[in-house]
């Protein structure tokens, strides 16, 4: 989890992820952000985001982000 803060506070230090849950919903985070995001999880954490994974249930908080992340790594 802290590197998942790490690299979403790099892409955007202004936004509070921890507490924020509709990061997609309510425009948070735009499509710039979530492509360097992507960028940044695969190259982190070896996994491969595809774009059937792209859905703003998977990217609105921080727990789902994780939730994500563990599921392409159990793959």
């Amino acid at each position: 989890m802290d590197k998942i803060l790490e690299i979403l506070e790099s892409v955007r230090a202004d936004v509070d992820f921890r507490n924020e849950k509709k990061l997609i919903d309510d425009g948070v985070l735009d499509s710039f952000d979530i492509i360097s995001i992507v960028s940044e999880f695969n190259d982190a954490f070896d996994i491969e985001i595809n774009v059937e994974d792209l859905e703003p249930d998977n990217f609105n908080t921080i727990e789902a982000m994780k939730e994500l992340i563990d599921k392409l790594q159990a793959e």
